[in-house]
């Protein structure tokens, strides 16, 4: 008779004070290439009762660089880069794996085994590369096999376990991974001891990475050169996968990039990181499967040299990589333009949601710029559940900001960038605190997107100090007239007016700038402080808003509503923002239209203004120019991308000019998001999704159609449920309008002609 295997306990039943009595270890120095090469750390455990006695078995393990588990050669986990980049001094994430299966299937005995490399902690980030947290590698990890009769076997690291080579030579983030697979293993030598502190150890709190899917080859190219490109459709983020046969010694290179420049592979934009991957064949008949998961490239397009015979192009596939964000929101509508640039949102915050929140994924960069996200973070939430990963983000920045000597918050987070030898002020005299608008605002903005989003009261709680930090540095830069007029600022970045080679050169004066977004973040802290009980908090930041608001309006805004600078971002930030009074908002909303028609229609904000334009122009009556600044095709605007094939979102208006060559920037990308934030605007007003209550307690149905867009139909997976919306304006007939509204919320309908409907839960039409 067969005993019914038992349930396994829920994973949390261990605590991570299993952990105390394990060791960190390492590649000893007296293995071949200690520090650079990925190593295989081992223990082979013989089990203390039979292996069909196990109830459960979990796996509980961490690293300084990233780790690949496995039980008897099986993959302990399918997720990858564990254990993703947080601010390791503080918050060093421990995963927790059910591997129960794995330990049922061994013998008397077991292989517990974990291929170590660089990640993140040894990765020489940086612009140019050459930062690490440190030089050595370390792993931490506890087996606690539970056995039916409730005996517990714990297998630790420590200095039982043992270490060889494997058949990665080299692994960069950057530079890619290189496998030489006739290289020997060699004989098991005595792992080192290295060090990791306890006081860092947190439970895993941000979604793991993990392959999403794989796409073909589309279209293979042969450039004039004579080189082999595979194209596939897509601009993703994550690496290739292929199963090849060949001679011993066969040396296959992949070489990746998001654009093609004069037919052949466009390069340049990557600038010192390589993004090349390697394999040697070792000859194997039965053939030799690739996937280099230690590094990630972002890629359209990978040039192939060195295949064995003829390429056939179905044995490769590009896998797909990011963090375990699930889609929420779907849009779809008459126009093919928008369509793809909503598109071209999903894939770049797809790709850039690989452990933090990066600007880009493919050049000497991928770090979690702080203004990117503070741009972006609402249209985030609408297309992803991002509650935990951007919490878990948060609490990452205020880590920083806590550490850093001048407490305000870096550029970005994590911010490996400290490492680095950091640049003198040029004016010592000038006080400056270190905080920037915008991207130091991402304190307060994220947070205020995933309240919005989400209305978890504990998540704001938790995410309250780091605004508070944020405001703190923010009020010793003030100047004595109570502006945020002084010390060095981003401002209206990569205003398209600006040359290529000097992106913070906007037409937006950046005083007017900082200030506004100082009284956006002052008012939201204080309905934060409020709704977590902190009355004095609350107090004290509406205070600081509203003395803030009244100097804004003296220094800045004239009575006939002209705002200093006079361009769309002053006026865009002023009305988004409700900084103005009742009259002179309709005044600079006017005159916001005005300048949106001198320009053609075509884009003139950079990242402070981009994300509030249309929402100022539709929200002050003036939709048909929403519209027209929506749909322009011309160079600047955010369908240019989309008619130059774009298929993610571009760092630049005009990453490729119109001849098809790159911009001459130093820095461009083809993968950045921060200019899709108009995507939250094409959710909320064209579709017609609104929160009326934190996590959609109370929900707005209100879709403002326009000229140029027929119909639009669309859902979100609320955490109240599936809100859908579908409607029609034809040219000739009446609007209609069908939604369906999930149980236990309540909506407002606003139709187009201004009558509102109160509906409950299901489907209505009107």
């Amino acid at each position: 008779m067969t005993t019914a295997p038992a349930p396994s306990p829920a994973l949390d039943a261990v605590g991570l004070d299993v952990l105390d009595g394990a060791l960190a270890i390492t590649a000893p120095d007296s293995l071949p290439h200690a520090v650079t090469d990925v190593h295989a750390l081992s223990r082979t455990v013989t089990l203390d009762q039979d292996a069909t006695q196990i109830a459960s078995a979990q796996l509980l393990a961490t690293a300084h660089g990233v780790y690949e588990p496995s039980i008897d050669g099986e993959p302990a986990t399918t997720s990858v880069l564990n254990p993703g980049w947080t601010v390791y001094e503080s918050r060093l994430q421990v995963q927790r794996f059910d591997v129960t299966e794995l330990a049922r299937a061994a013998g008397a005995e077991l292989t517990l085994r974990a291929d170590l490399a660089g990640g993140w902690w040894r990765g020489n980030m940086g612009f140019r590369g050459g930062v690490n947290y440190g030089e050595r590698t370390a792993f931490l990890a506890a087996l606690v096999l539970t056995y039916r009769d409730g005996a517990v076997q714990t297998v630790l690291t420590d200095e039982t376990w043992t270490a060889t080579t494997t058949a990665v030579t080299f692994v960069s983030i950057y530079q890619g991974q290189h496998e030489d697979r006739r290289r020997e293993a060699g004989a098991p030598r005595p792992v080192a001891v290295a060090e990791i502190d306890r006081g860092t150890l947190i439970e895993q709190s941000s979604p793991l990475i993990v392959r999403h899917e794989s796409r073909a080859v589309e279209q293979v190219i042969t450039t004039a050169s004579g080189k082999t490109i595979l194209d596939f459709g897509q601009n993703l983020v994550g690496w290739l996968r292929f199963t090849v046969t060949g001679p011993a010694g066969t040396e296959i290179t992949l070489r990746h990039a998001e654009v093609l420049e004069d037919g052949e592979l466009g390069v340049r934009p990557l600038r010192s990181a390589a993004a090349t991957d390697r394999l040697i064949l070792s000859g194997d008949p039965a053939g030799e499967t690739f996937e280099p998961t230690f590094t990630f490239h972002g890629f359209r397009y990978a040039e192939v040299t060195g295949w064995p015979g003829q390429l056939d192009p179905a044995a490769i596939e590009a896998v797909v990589v990011h963090s375990d964000i699930h889609r929420t929101g779907w849009f779809e509508s008459s126009h093919a333009g928008v369509n793809q640039l909503v598109s071209n949102s999903v894939w770049s915050q797809r790709g850039n949601f690989l452990a933090v929140p990066t600007d880009c994924p493919q050049r000497d960069e991928r770090l979690g710029w702080t203004g990117d996200i503070a741009a972006y973070a609402a249209t985030a939430a609408y297309q992803f559940d991002v509650d935990a990963f951007l919490h878990s983000w948060l609490l990452d920045l205020a880590a920083e900001t806590a550490a850093n000597p001048r407490g305000f918050v870096p550029f970005v987070v994590p911010d490996i960038l400290k490492f680095s030898e950091v640049p003198k002020q040029e004016n010592p005299e000038d006080e400056w605190s270190g905080a920037t608008a915008v991207w130091g605002d991402a304190a307060v903005w994220v947070a205020e997107a995933l309240w919005t989003a989400y209305g978890d009261l504990d998540h704001l709680r938790a995410q309250y100090p780091g605004m508070v930090l944020h405001l703190e540095s923010v009020e010793r830069a003030l100047s004595g007239s109570g502006l945020w007029d002084r010390g060095f600022q981003f401002g209206d970045w990569l205003d398209p007016d600006a040359s290529p080679h000097a992106p913070a050169d906007a037409k937006a004066d950046k005083g007017v700038v900082a200030t506004a977004c100082l009284i956006r973040s002052a008012r939201f802290a204080a309905r934060a402080a409020e709704l977590i009980g902190e009355e004095d908090g609350a107090r004290r930041w509406q205070e600081l808003a509203d003395r803030t608001r009244a100097a804004f309006l003296e220094a800045y805004v004239e009575q006939d509503g002209r705002i200093l600078s006079d361009c769309a971002t002053v006026y865009s930030l002023a009305i988004a923002f409700d900084l103005l009074p009742e009259d002179l908002r309709e005044k600079s909303a006017a005159r916001l239209a005005e300048v949106v028609a001198e320009a053609g229609y075509r884009v003139s904000t950079g990242f402070a203004g981009t994300p509030f334009v249309t929402w100022a122009l539709s929200e002050t009556g003036h939709v048909q120019d929403a519209y027209r600044l929506l749909l322009e095709k011309g160079n600047p605007s955010w369908l240019y991308p989309v008619s130059m094939g774009a298929t993610t979102i571009w760092e630049r208006w005009d990453s490729m000019l119109e001849d098809g060559s790159i911009n001459p920037g130093e820095m461009t990308s083809f993968n950045h998001y921060a200019l899709g934030a108009v995507a939250d605007w094409i959710y909320q007003v064209v579709l017609g999704i609104r929160p009326a209550a934190p996590g959609y307690a109370e929900i707005l149905i209100q879709p403002v159609p326009g000229p140029g867009i027929d119909w639009a139909r669309g859902a979100y997976d609320s955490v109240a449920g599936r809100i859908e919306v579908s409607w029609s304006a034809p040219a000739e007939g009446p609007f209609s309008l069908e939604t369906t509204i999930p149980e236990g919320t309540r909506a407002s309908v606003v139709l187009p002609d201004g009558t509102r409907h109160e509906v409950g839960p299901g489907s209505h039409r009107f």
